[in-house]
């Protein structure tokens, strides 16, 4: 990872410890109004969650009784300009969920930084993965 900001990690850790927590209050502070979550749907489309929505099933659960989420995640990458940036990470929410790479998108305010946006794919297929161009052909 290039120099980034050392308050990136830990907030991105405080975003996996309240929300796995279903701590809806918590939750509420490190998002922006305007976040929303992208993610695949089973027929190739894209949903998005606003933050009401989804803060609502994360309360809903809790409400429930459900168990907390696993806390199981991997920091892979952060690109940071100036007051933006991008992480990278490998997580999973339970031991029977599969695992996705979450794509967060920050921006630092006055108060700190805030989670604007996310993106969660399944993860992939690492046997398969490397280069996203073909190889080079002749001519």
């Amino acid at each position: 990872m290039m120099d980034i900001d050392p308050e990136i990690p830990a907030f991105i850790d405080r975003i996996v410890r309240i929300g796995s927590a279903y701590d809806t209050e918590g939750m509420q502070a490190l998002y922006t109004e305007d976040q929303a979550i992208l993610f695949l749907t089973a027929d190739g489309g894209v949903a998005r969650s606003p933050k009401a929505q989804f803060i609502a099933e994360f309360a809903a659960r809790r409400a429930a009784g459900e168990p907390p989420l696993s806390t199981e995640y991997r920091l892979l990458h952060v690109e940071q300009q100036g007051d933006f940036a991008t992480a990278l990470l490998y997580r999973r929410m339970s031991p029977v969920a599969e695992p996705a790479l979450y794509e967060l998108r920050l921006r630092r305010l006055p108060e700190g930084w805030r989670c604007t946006g996310e993106t969660v794919q399944p993860w992939p297929d690492l046997a398969r993965a490397g280069a996203f161009l073909p190889p080079r052909g002749r001519g």
